[in-house]
């Protein structure tokens, strides 16, 4: 099934119509269209979904990182052929409203983070800052082919990320 081209959906395949799995994965399901900063749209949705399912589910640690590393897992694998094609039809190499890759980063960032609002903050604030900075690899994996380039660059954001977080919970207990 695919969606079909009209002034709020410019963006055709071929054959007019737009792939909108791909399109609903790499927006995650919309936050990508939020404006400004579709990635921090992107970002914020992730945390959003993370801390409710923390607060709902109230998982043993075990469980939530679990549950974590399924959905960065998921976020990669969907991630990077929905990012090739929502970027190939709309003819950009990189498009701001492809925020899946900021999903699976700001996912990195939060791993071993304990639930709650500080953790939650602590790991947007420096996953956004990486994602923005891009140290190195990261700005050299934006050269990959397609959506390998897209969502690899924000993993490697992640990795830092994450990797400020620890440091600032083993000496900053929260």
């Amino acid at each position: 099934m695919s969606l079909k081209v009209s002034a709020t959906n410019p963006i055709p395949n071929e054959d007019g119509t737009k792939c909108w799995w791909a399109w609903a994965v790499a927006t995650f399901f919309g936050a990508g269209l939020g404006k400004p900063g579709p990635g921090t749209w992107g970002s914020v949705a992730a945390v959003l979904l993370w801390y409710a399912y923390a607060a709902v589910a109230h998982p043993a640690p075990q469980t939530l990182l679990i549950a974590l590393l399924i959905g960065i897992v998921l976020t990669i694998a969907l991630g990077v052929p929905a990012a090739t094609i929502a970027a190939r039809e709309s003819g950009r190499h990189d498009p701001g409203f492809v925020v899946i890759d900021e999903v699976a980063g700001q996912w990195i960032a939060l791993l071993f983070s304990p639930p709650g609002w500080l953790p939650a903050l602590i790991a947007l604030a420096l996953f956004r800052a990486f994602d923005i900075v891009k140290p190195p690899p990261a700005r050299q994996l934006e050269r990959l082919p397609a959506g390998w380039g897209i969502v690899f660059d924000d993993v490697a954001a992640g990795l830092y990320a994450l990797g400020v977080a620890t440091l600032i919970r083993h000496f900053i207990r929260y």
